[in-house]
């Protein structure tokens, strides 16, 4: 954000994409939002601001100094008031803002034009619609009167014109004995159901007017006001009502003795001159990625190990210190890092693998598109002798590496969750690949669990008629909403990540609810159906063929003779029972297909298998 200088308006793509990034700094639980007040829920939201940053970025639980020395690392307290004091600005708790406040409108003023001769058409066909409403009003009133005795009926007509709460008893009294002269908008149906339609198509003619008006969307950002610089002070055993010193913002001692025999050690001024906001941040971004950073290249290549190994070099990736595990391969970790910020090779060959060695990644003998190159390190990765060995053991790697530590072979690895849906959406057909857009809300099912789908609950809070969403819940699973209290079921059972604040490694747990959610969830058994419907439409009634196609599309490989054999006889017997069933029943409508229910038993017990879930 310090690199769009306010006021954020008449935003580029670019701009916006900049903004839309500080989104990783807005992601802890922020209870202003919910109306508590700014000095303890902002404080947490600093202090868990940190945690993020520190334990993905710098592989430091730096949040443990908050109240203390830390107890293993060499991070002093005075250290987490120094990185503090470079969010503080924008997280200022003197002059906090809750979320809504937070947000910048992504209008143009060309869309504020727009949006106002559409609304200025509107205005004018309401106004219209209103004419023809009092004309309406105004006839169905003269009939009414006129079945009234013309001696009372100007009486009448005066108590029907008089202001609410200016009739008198004798008025009230007429209205009373006369209720039919009380028409109006909302009772105008009773008298004339026609008319009443005329001005409903009226006012859906003047809704899909105003629906046309460029829709205002908002991103979610940190940013600083500029002009206001709080000052950060070192809070005694991290309590807020007892500040101590002062402190300056700053990289941590111990990273910065790394670079401190250089002139590559960071200046992170308390405000920069050159721009409105302090520049703090951004001061320390460039810090971050200048390729001279002790930890950050680590991390994030340990990280991308990790995700593609099912562990990373360094086993704890939001923990590089002392309490951390030791990476299996450090030399490797370390060549990684210095490739992935761009040192050449032949600055490797005489140098010494230790953290104080990192120099300048603007190096002549790299290509410049693979500095910083997450494409490049993922190929890298993927391409490696160790990535594509096969996961087959052997007694002789047994003896030696029998918890694979030294990448001896492949790990066997369970999908993610998901991967677990979005294999299973792609399986049965229905994935919807569109990139990018809206998230993919979830909401309360009539049971209470979580599923994908539009909120519609009435006024006793119980769920409506379901919204149809037109395949975009068939969307790939990272575009589906995450909420922290309303984890979406069918992810949460396969080990969705905590977020509290975030989640530096996934666990990958075998328990029971996983097989009951197989076994029984409305998504599992629909996808089933469909995906048993797909086969033998592509593969034709002849059972062998259904078995073999099936083997094909979920494990990727043909069955074996022995496993088609017990395929085929178990589409054949399963057939039995659902045929029982079907001949009972009496309604043509509602007749089973046995064959396909079969057959879609058959389908959900593949994608319950380990063979499915699990990569070899």
């Amino acid at each position: 954000d310090e690199l769009v200088p306010p006021p954020h308006a008449n935003l580029s793509p670019d701009q916006i994409e900049k903004l839309v990034a500080t989104g990783f700094l807005r992601t802890v639980p922020d209870g202003t939002a919910s109306g508590a007040g700014p000095k303890e829920a902002g404080n947490a939201v600093i202090a868990e601001t940190i945690k993020v940053v520190s334990t993905s970025l710098l592989g430091l639980t730096v949040g443990c100094a908050q109240c203390h020395n830390h107890r293993y690392d060499p991070i002093p307290q005075t250290d987490y008031y120094r990185l503090r004091a470079i969010f503080e600005p924008a997280f200022d708790l003197t002059a906090w803002r809750s979320p809504p406040q937070r947000r910048v409108s992504l209008y143009t003023d060309a869309d504020r034009a727009r949006a106002a001769e559409i609304e200025a058409e509107a205005v004018k066909l309401d106004c219209e619609r209103t004419k023809k409403q009092n004309d309406y009003i105004a006839k169905t009133l003269e009939k009414e009167l006129a079945k009234i005795a013309e001696d009372r009926r100007e009486a009448v007509r005066a108590a029907r014109a008089a202001a609410a709460d200016k009739r008198t008893p004798e008025q009230a009294a007429l209205l009373k004995e006369f209720p039919s002269v009380n028409v109006d908008a909302g009772s105008l149906y009773l008298y004339d159901n026609a008319a009443a339609e005329d001005l409903k198509k009226e006012s859906e003619k003047i809704a899909a007017v105003r629906a046309t008006k460029p829709v205002e969307d908002f991103v979610s950002c940190l940013t600083e006001v500029p002009g206001q610089i709080p000052e950060t002070k070192l809070f005694f055993r991290g309590d807020l009502d007892q500040p101590k010193q002062s402190l300056p913002p700053g990289e941590l001692t111990v990273l910065d003795a790394f670079v401190a025999t250089s002139a590559d050690a960071p200046a992170i001024l308390a405000k920069d001159p050159a721009l409105p906001t302090t520049g703090r941040r951004l001061a320390y971004a460039r810090h971050l990625t200048s390729g001279r950073h002790p930890l950050v290249a680590r991390v994030l290549v340990n990280r991308a190990w990790l995700h593609h190994f099912g562990r990373g070099i360094v086993a704890t990736p939001g923990d590089f210190g002392t309490l951390g595990e030791r990476p299996t391969h450090p030399e490797l970790l370390d060549w990684l890092a210095r490739e992935f910020v761009g040192i050449a090779d032949c600055e490797l060959r005489n140098a010494d693998l230790k953290i104080a060695t990192f120099s300048n990644p603007q190096s002549e003998f790299r290509n410049p598109q693979s500095i910083w190159s997450l494409k490049t390190l993922h190929r890298q990765l993927m391409t490696s002798a160790a990535y594509r060995q096969s996961s087959q053991r052997s007694s002789a790697a047994e003896a030696v590496d029998p918890d694979n530590r030294l990448l001896s072979r492949m790990s066997v690895r369970r999908l993610e969750a998901e991967g677990v849906r979005d294999a299973i959406l792609a399986l049965n057909g229905t994935l919807n690949a569109r990139q990018f857009g809206s998230a993919v809300p979830v909401m309360e099912d009539d049971v209470g669990q979580i599923v994908i789908g539009i909120e519609n609950k009435n006024g006793e809070n119980r769920p409506g008629p379901i919204i149809a969403m037109h395949g975009e819940d068939f969307r790939r699973s990272v575009y589906v909403q995450v909420r922290r209290t309303r984890p979406l079921g069918v992810l949460d059972a396969f080990d969705l990540p905590t977020l509290e604040p975030n989640c530096t490694s996934r666990s990958s747990s075998t328990v029971t609810p996983q097989s009951l959610l197989l076994m029984n969830n409305e998504f599992v058994l629909t996808s089933a159906q469909q995906l048993a419907a797909r086969i033998r439409s592509e593969a034709g009634p002849d059972l062998a063929a259904q078995a073999t196609r099936a083997w094909q599309l979920v494990f990727a490989r043909s069955p074996t003779d022995a496993e088609l054999q017990s395929a085929v006889r178990f589409l054949t017997e399963q057939s039995g029972p659902f045929a029982e069933l079907a001949a009972k029943e009496s309604d043509a409508a509602k007749k089973l297909d046995p064959a396909l229910w079969a057959c879609t038993t058959f389908c959900q017990a593949l994608l319950s298998s380990n063979e499915f879930l699990y990569v070899e």
